[in-house]
């Protein structure tokens, strides 16, 4: 139950570290620490989201 929970929180961080570099692809500008910032949070999200999600499809629960 404990890596189910971890994969939830792994998801949720993603989605989160997601929609801020979307936000600030939209609103930001052009200047190069909004890149670096927008590739940042989106690489962290993604990563935190897919192993969030394998955490969540890899874990079986035992009937106790």
């Amino acid at each position: 139950m404990e890596k189910r929970v971890i994969g939830i929180i792994l998801t949720i961080l993603g989605v989160i570290g997601l929609i801020y570099a979307g936000v600030s692809f939209v609103n930001g500008k052009s200047g190069m620490y909004n890149i670096k910032l927008m590739s940042v949070f989106g690489i962290l999200g993604l990563i935190f989201f897919l192993s969030g999600i394998g955490l969540i499809r890899n874990t079986k629960d035992k009937a106790t």
